[in-house]
C-alpha cells in the first residue's frame, strides 16, 4: 500500500497537468502579444503557468509526506453521475425546472441524514436558483417548463 499523501499528490498533479495544458493550448491557438499590448493568449498562458506552479507546490511536499489512503463513497458518486445523465435526458422535454428537481432528488438519494421533505425542499430551492440564474439572469435559451402541444 502507498503510504504517501496520495490525495495531495494526485490533486497537485492534476492541477499541474491542467495548468500546463491550458498554457500549451493558449500558446498554440492565440496570439500572446507583448507586455504593452497583450493578445488574447497572454492571460491564459500566464494563468496556466501559475496554476501549474501551484499544483507543484501542492504535489511535491506530498511526495515525502505520509497520508491516508483514498476512501471514496462510490455509491454517492454513482448517484451524482446518474443525476447528471438524467438531467441531460430530461432537459429538452421537461424543461429546466423539472429536470433540475429530478436530478437533485436523485443526487440526494444516498444521504440518509435528510428526510424526504427536506430533500424535496433542497431540490426546489436548487431549481429556483437555477431558474433565476440561467433563465432570468442570463436569459439563456433553455426551456423552463415542459412544452405543451
Amino acid at each position: 500500500m502507498i503510504d504517501r499523501d496520495i490525495k495531495n499528490l494526485l490533486g497537485g498533479g492534476l492541477l499541474t497537468l491542467l495548468g500546463l495544458f491550458t498554457a500549451w493550448y493558449a500558446y498554440g491557438h492565440y496570439s500572446l502579444g507583448t507586455f504593452s499590448r497583450m493578445g488574447p493568449g497572454f492571460l491564459p498562458v500566464i494563468l496556466g503557468g501559475v496554476l501549474a506552479l501551484l499544483g507543484l507546490i501542492v504535489a511535491l511536499p506530498a511526495w515525502w509526506r505520509r497520508g491516508e489512503p483514498i476512501r471514496g463513497d462510490w455509491a454517492s458518486a454513482g448517484f451524482v453521475i446518474a443525476s447528471i445523465v438524467v438531467f441531460a435526458l430530461l432537459l429538452k422535454g421537461l424543461g429546466l425546472v423539472i429536470a433540475t428537481i429530478t436530478a437533485a432528488l436523485i443526487a440526494l438519494i444516498p444521504d440518509r441524514s435528510l428526510g424526504q421533505g427536506t430533500k424535496l425542499k433542497v431540490a426546489l430551492v436548487i431549481a429556483a436558483i437555477t431558474y433565476l440564474i440561467f433563465i432570468q439572469g442570463l436569459s439563456m435559451n433553455l426551456p423552463a417548463w415542459p412544452r405543451l402541444g
